[in-house]
C-alpha cells in the first residue's frame, strides 16, 4: 500500500486529532506501533509539526470516521487522479554535491572487485554515466593515476543491500549464459602467462641458455690433472749453459 507524503508528521497529526488506534495509525504511515506509540508520549518526532491529510488530499473525514468505529478497519490513501500514469523517473542516481568527487574511486572499486557488474549497474549504484564508466575501465580517465580504489558502501554513495543484489543478479546472468567462474574456479591460482594467454617462458632464461650445467667448483669424481711446474729457464727462454762453456774454450 502507498503510504502517503509526509508520514510521519501524518501520524503526528492523526494521534493528536482522532482516536485511531496505533496499529491503524502506523499501517497507514507505514510505521511500527510502537513507533506511534512513542509519538503519542512525546519520545518520538519531538518538534515535528502535523500534516493534516484531509486539508492535503491524502484522507477524507468519512474514512477516518469509518476507522474510529471499527477496530479493524484500515485506512485507505484517497485516490488522486493526476498521480494517474507517473512513473518513477528512470535513470542516473542522483549524487550529493560533496560525494560526487567520491564518484570516480567508487567506480574503480566495482571494476576492480566486480568486474561482473555491467556499466548500466555500476551506473544505477553510484549514480554516473557510462562514459565516465568506460574510460576508468580502459584507464584513460583525466585523473586515473590518482584515483584511489574505494567501496561505495563505505562512501556512501549506495547501501549494501544495493550491492548485493546487483551482484547476485549479475552472477544469475553469467551463469545462465555459461561463463560464471564456480567457487573452486576462483580459489584456483593461474600463472600470469596463462592469464595473459602467453606461452610459458623457459625454464632457464635464454640469456644464459647452455650454462646449465657450468660449476665453479671441480666435483668429487673429476679431478684437475697435476700441471708441471715450468723452470726458469724454459720459463725465460734462456740458453743452455754447454754452449756457452764450448765458446770460452775455443778462445
Amino acid at each position: 500500500m502507498n503510504k502517503p507524503i509526509m508520514a510521519k508528521a501524518t501520524a503526528v497529526w492523526l494521534v493528536d486529532n482522532t482516536t485511531l488506534s496505533f496499529k491503524q495509525i502506523g499501517d497507514f504511515c507505514g510505521l511500527h506501533e510502537l513507533e506511534v506509540q512513542g509519538i503519542a508520549d512525546g519520545d518520538v518526532a519531538v518538534g515535528v509539526k502535523g500534516f493534516d491529510p484531509i486539508v492535503n488530499n491524502q484522507l477524507t473525514q468519512d474514512e477516518i470516521d469509518a476507522a474510529e468505529k471499527d477496530a479493524s478497519h484500515k485506512l485507505k490513501l484517497k485516490f488522486n487522479a493526476a498521480a494517474v500514469g507517473e512513473e518513477k523517473r528512470r535513470g542516473p542516481r542522483y549524487t550529493p554535491l560533496s560525494k560526487r568527487q567520491d564518484r570516480p574511486a567508487s567506480i574503480l572499486w566495482l571494476v576492480k572487485f566486480h568486474p561482473e557488474l555491467t556499466d548500466g549497474q555500476i551506473s544505477k549504484l553510484v549514480g554516473t554515466t557510462k562514459p565516465t564508466i568506460q574510460a576508468i575501465r580502459e584507464r584513460t580517465h583525466w585523473n586515473i593515476n590518482n584515483i584511489q580504489p574505494i567501496d561505495p558502501v563505505a562512501l556512501g554513495l549506495c547501501k549494501q543491500s544495493e550491492l548485493d543484489a546487483a551482484v547476485q543478479k549479475a552472477n544469475a546472468k553469467k551463469a545462465a549464459e555459461g561463463t560464471a567462474m564456480t567457487d573452486d574456479e576462483r580459489r584456483k591460482l593461474v600463472s600470469t602467462e596463462t592469464s595473459l594467454l602467453m606461452d610459458p617462458e623457459p625454464a632457464v632464461p635464454s640469456s644464459i641458455a647452455g650454462l646449465e650445467t657450468f660449476t665453479l667448483g671441480s666435483g668429487d669424481d673429476e679431478k684437475p690433472e697435476a700441471e708441471e711446474t715450468p723452470d726458469a729457464d724454459s720459463f725465460f727462454n734462456l740458453p743452455d749453459s754447454s754452449d756457452d762453456d764450448e765458446d770460452e774454450e775455443d778462445k
